[in-house]
């Protein structure tokens, strides 16, 4: 088990926390930051979006802290300080979508390796929606799953849809699988786009606060995806919505003005999964677990309530 670097003062996260490097099954390295908590009532396994990276869980997994739970993030393989999959540091780029299988594989076992406290619990932010989802159709050992506006789905117009998959899906015989997908540019999303008008979030703290995050370790930033991963996502993502719900506890939540997701996927998902709750959240947008405090009390407050619920379920 190597420590791996952890930046506290960005995180703004429990104390105690730290981080460790782990090997996928296939070579790649990847970090993951874990948060204990005393006689804690079980462990979230959070599972971050496109672009993130441990430290930006930090205020989570303090949300999480004071409810009685642990937690524990991962950078990705391609993202964060894992392994870039790519020489442009700044290009979201990963081979297959069923590789981030294998860093879950990783998680879950080091989960085990520190003992943290059972029973265990999943959140799934965006792209970690998608992955998390597929893990739950592998059966990973969780008792419930909690979603954040799950990339289900890739939200574009009607016309745009079949001109993405014609590019993403041709950009690999033609050489161009690992250039920027259409729109797409190298700078951070947070570093170009002011508060006004951004899509990820109401509350200017935290918007300053994923700024604030990137700027001072530029290693950690990213920028868009590249045509491949956006062949990959869109290919994961219409073969998990063809698919039956798996049989685990579930409740989504979703703002009222998500920009970046497919509300309309969403909402196909939770209509067919036995038991799921989906919980709209009005003048929310994508991040709702960094959304204002009333919306974020609510979103946490919801995810635990549910893990309780479901604490003492079989896995």
């Amino acid at each position: 088990m190597e420590a791996a670097p952890y930046f506290a003062e960005i995180a703004d996260g429990p104390k105690g926390g730290a981080a460790h490097w782990l090997r996928a099954d296939d070579g790649v390295r990847i970090r993951v930051a874990h948060w204990p908590v005393t006689e804690a009532q079980g462990t979230v396994l959070m599972f971050p979006g496109r672009t993130e990276f441990v430290e930006k869980f930090g205020r989570p997994a303090g949300e999480l802290a004071a409810r009685g739970f642990a937690s524990i993030a991962v950078d990705w393989r391609g993202q964060g300080l894992a392994d870039r999959l790519s020489d442009n540091r700044k290009l979201g780029h990963v081979e297959h979508f069923s590789d981030y299988q294998r860093d879950v594989d990783a998680v879950v076992a080091h989960v085990r390796s520190l003992a943290l406290p059972a029973p265990y619990f999943l959140v799934g932010h965006s792209m970690g929606g998608a992955i998390g989802l597929r893990a739950l159709h592998r059966g990973i050992d969780v008792r419930a799953a909690a979603f954040s506006a799950p990339m289900w789905g890739i939200m574009m117009s009607p016309a745009l849809r079949p001109v993405a998959w014609t590019v993403s899906t041709l950009s690999k015989p033609l050489g161009m699988s690992r250039r920027f997908a259409p729109g797409q540019e190298a700078e951070p999303y947070p570093l170009r786009q002011d508060f006004a008008g951004n899509t990820l979030t109401s509350d200017r703290d935290m918007y300053h606060h994923m700024r604030q995050q990137i700027s001072a370790h530029p290693d950690l930033a990213l920028g868009g995806p590249s045509m491949h991963w956006l062949h990959e996502a869109l290919t994961e993502t219409r073969e998990l919505a063809r698919k039956k719900a798996p049989a685990y506890p579930c409740i989504t939540f979703l703002g009222s003005e998500e920009a970046i997701v497919d509300v309309g996927r969403i909402r196909h998902v939770m209509a067919g999964w036995p038991g799921g709750t989906l919980t709209m959240l009005p003048g929310a947008q994508h991040e709702v677990m960094m959304e204002a405090p009333a919306i974020r009390a609510r979103v946490y407050d919801g995810m635990v309530a549910h893990f309780r619920a479901h604490a003492l379920a079989p896995a």
